[in-house]
């Protein structure tokens, strides 16, 4: 299966709602904001999504609020934002459901 990236003219809208027929007791969902140290969201950004072994499976381009969504197994991921901000790394564990997180860049 190939994961979906911001490469392609088809990258999905990341502040769009979820599709009503998420099952979100079988889906994992990372979703979030891209922060500058200053509080403030960060249109455009990159947001990469590494697995638990640092190897790099997806990749959005947040939306003019910054926010960025992916659809993922649970488990550990580590997300980092690249954006003219600066780069944030931060990690999270998925679970089943929503699961929100933002990254600060600096």
């Amino acid at each position: 299966m190939t994961a979906p990236t911001a490469a392609g003219c088809a990258a999905p809208d990341q502040s769009a709602p979820l599709p009503a027929s998420l099952d979100l007791e079988k889906e994992t969902v990372i979703t979030g904001q891209v922060l500058a140290e200053s509080g403030e969201p960060v249109a455009g950004a990159y947001v990469r999504l590494l697995d638990s072994t640092g190897e790099f499976t997806a990749e959005v381009v947040t939306s003019p609020t910054g926010q960025f969504r992916f659809f993922a197994a649970p488990g550990n991921w580590t997300l980092r934002a690249l954006s003219r901000h600066g780069n944030g790394d931060t990690a999270v564990t998925a679970n089943r459901g929503i699961n929100e997180v933002s990254v600060t860049v600096a």
